[in-house]
């Protein structure tokens, strides 16, 4: 008798649980600080209470690793990379500027980046963009709810006045993680045959969201998340000969682009109503320049810098004449925190997540909608104008790291995940199917 597939064949690799993804839901809510920090700390200073609100969530992370141990033992690579970064922040305690705060935020960004990996790992395909989309779909209408019905924390008033910032600190960080729900949902519709209602509704309320914090960097990085997407869309469907025209005509862009931008930058920002300056940052990276090269291999220890009482900070603010919170550009935060190693190791996580996802393009990219490229490129625009990079409590760098567990993830090419908007998938063509005969 001919072999049939036995009934688990059917099962797609990316069957999560609901328990699991509420699970995984919760941990990337707490990730993005929406709505707790506003109402606890509404200062953004140091409340020990807001630790206790993690618990929850480290817990969550302990328990969904260890349940899913052979899904990260399978990225041991992005593991072994984790753990470089975690020792080397770890080390910097010893010459830290507040060897508690670093040790501190070390526990923090170890146990979030498991999670990471954890997440890159387990929902692998359609999963993680239908995952981020349905997260921040619900921050986005809860953040209509602060708008219109407590508008005194929905709403900036003074600075940046009439500006909607929803259940966050600032319309900036709204903006980021509106600008990662849109690329999720459009990543989302991009693994669906036909125009879907639930990723077009997240996308349209995200967009709508984002244009209210008038970022205009926000604005971009939707722009490049949405554009490479559809880009990659149509290569993948024009075949080998679109690819190369493709190619060519992104690098001809870029490096026009790098031209008009060394050469024109002032009058680019102004065209945009943007201040030549960034708002000041570039009075801030010269400033972290000079106090950098004091330190310039090892740092001053990690999230160790811009502490009220660090004497190198305060002359930062002294010198700028405001109280700067952080150099307002990832890269330059870890070079103060870990020095040109922390620097290096960084950016080789960032460049080896790039690198290990174009080559699996071809096979696991359009089962995810893009959603890796699209990310790390937003990421990457992002990092130098916001401080996202090595963060221990933040759901950029955690993505980060989750593209760089996708791009060490040997099993490639996934059919989307079960939902009810695509209830008859196609069968994964890239797993061998287990066989047996019928009795």
């Amino acid at each position: 008798m001919p072999p049939v597939q036995s009934q688990t064949d059917n099962m797609r690799d990316d069957a999560i649980p609901l328990w699991e993804q509420f699970g995984a839901g919760f941990v990337l809510l707490m990730l993005t600080g929406a709505l707790i920090g506003p109402v606890l700390a509404p200062d953004q200073g140091e409340n020990p209470v807001l630790r206790l609100f993690w618990l929850p969530s480290y817990a969550i992370t302990a328990g969904l690793c260890l349940w899913r141990i052979k899904d990260l033992l399978r990225i041991w690579p992005a593991i072994v990379m984790l753990g470089l970064l975690v020792l080397l922040a770890l080390a910097s305690r010893y010459w830290s500027l507040d060897p508690a705060t670093t040790q501190r935020r070390v526990m923090a960004m170890a146990i979030n980046g498991m999670f990471a990996l954890y997440l890159g790992a387990r929902f692998r395909g359609a999963a993680l963009p239908r995952l981020l989309s349905f997260a921040a779909l619900w921050m986005a209408v809860l953040s209509l709810v602060f708008v219109f019905a407590m508008p005194s924390v929905g709403v900036h008033h003074g600075v940046n006045d009439g500006l909607w910032r929803g259940v966050w600190y600032e319309k900036n960080q709204m903006g980021l993680y509106m600008v990662i729900g849109g690329i999720s949902a459009a990543a989302w519709q991009a693994t669906l045959p036909k125009l879907k209602l639930w990723p077009l509704l997240t996308l349209a309320l995200c967009t709508l969201l984002m244009l209210a914090t008038a970022s205009k960097t926000s604005l971009i990085c939707l722009m490049l998340g949405l554009g490479l997407i559809v880009a990659l869309k149509l290569i993948r469907r024009g075949g080998s000969a679109l690819a190369v025209v493709a190619v060519w005509f992104g690098v001809v862009c870029l490096g026009a682009g790098w031209w008009i931008w060394t050469e024109y930058s002032a009058t680019l920002l102004t065209a945009l109503g943007k201040d030549p300056t960034l708002t000041g940052r570039t009075g801030i990276w010269a400033e972290v320049l000079a106090a950098s090269e004091k330190r310039p291999l090892l740092g001053y220890g990690y999230n160790a810098f811009w502490g009220l009482e660090s004497a190198p900070a305060n002359w930062i603010r002294y010198q700028t004449g405001w109280i700067v919170p952080s150099a307002h550009n990832g890269w330059l935060d870890v070079l103060l925190g870990l020095g040109w190693i922390g620097v290096t190791l960084a950016g080789l996580t960032v460049v080896m997540g790039y690198l290990g996802n174009l080559f699996r393009l071809n096979r696991a990219g359009t089962s995810e909608g893009f959603w890796c490229i699209a990310y790390l490129s937003v990421f990457m625009a992002l990092s130098f104008s916001e401080s996202v990079v090595l963060s221990p409590q933040s759901l950029p760098w955690a993505l980060c790291l989750t593209v760089l567990a996708r791009a060490f993830d040997p099993k490639a090419g996934y059919t989307a995940a079960p939902n009810p908007l695509n209830p008859h998938p196609v069968p994964n063509p890239y797993v061998r199917s287990r066989l047996r005969p019928v009795a």
